[in-house]
């Protein structure tokens, strides 16, 4: 099983909405809805860049935005996080089943090791972060890695994704791939399983992706 966190397990993508609205006030502008939205699923690079351009400030320093978008969402991640529904009761299930389980995110380490305080290490086998692939999501790597990681073949592997961004990943890794929106509208995508929730999703259910046609 490959989670993704943002958007999937917990609720943290509004926790990422006040703090690059903050980030961008900060810089002395005001981030537009679109560019907030393109942001979504996408690695700390990227939504650098997206900031930048939305700003009309291609000089910012990198670097120095990510160190304090990072303390920012550290702080917030450390008031506890938000699960989505039905998301930590899957989880559970697919502990209890005896089911390897890696976290695949394109948040950075320093963050997840916060957010890992709310979804529990131990639910875990392997975790993969944006910081720490050789390419990021939409690329396939961090699914892949996963895999390897956890010893099991890709196509064994069902991937729970929230993003566009994601699901692209999942998809050309190789993975039966689950998608449940949530600061998205996600169409319909080949190779792609659409639910509205992960309420009522567990083990079984999982286990019925492989070999069907994406709805």
């Amino acid at each position: 099983m490959l989670f993704d966190m943002d958007g999937t397990l917990v609720d943290s993508e509004k926790v990422w909405d006040v703090a690059l609205h903050e980030l961008a006030a900060h810089a002395g502008g005001t981030l537009s809805e679109p560019a907030r939205l393109a942001m979504v699923g996408g690695s700390m690079a990227v939504s650098m860049r997206i900031l930048r351009d939305d700003l009309g400030q291609p000089h910012r320093d990198e670097a120095a935005d990510v160190r304090w978008l990072e303390r920012r969402v550290a702080e917030l991640f450390a008031g506890g996080l938000v699960w989505r529904p039905g998301a930590m009761e899957l989880l559970r299930a697919v502990r209890a089943a005896g089911l390897p389980t890696a976290l695949v995110t394109s948040t950075g380490r320093r963050l997840v090791e916060v957010a890992l305080d709310t979804l529990g290490r131990e639910n875990f086998d392997a975790v993969v972060c944006g910081d720490e692939v050789t390419a990021p999501k939409p690329d396939p790597a961090p699914y892949l890695t996963a895999a390897e990681l956890l010893g099991v073949p890709i196509a064994a592997c069902v991937a729970i994704e929230d993003s566009p961004t994601g699901m692209a990943s999942a998809v050309a890794a190789g993975a039966a791939v689950l998608a449940v929106p949530a600061e998205l509208e996600l169409p319909p995508t080949d190779g792609v399983h659409l639910r509205d929730t992960l309420v009522g999703v567990d083990p079984e259910y999982l286990a019925t992706l492989f070999g069907r046609v994406a709805t």
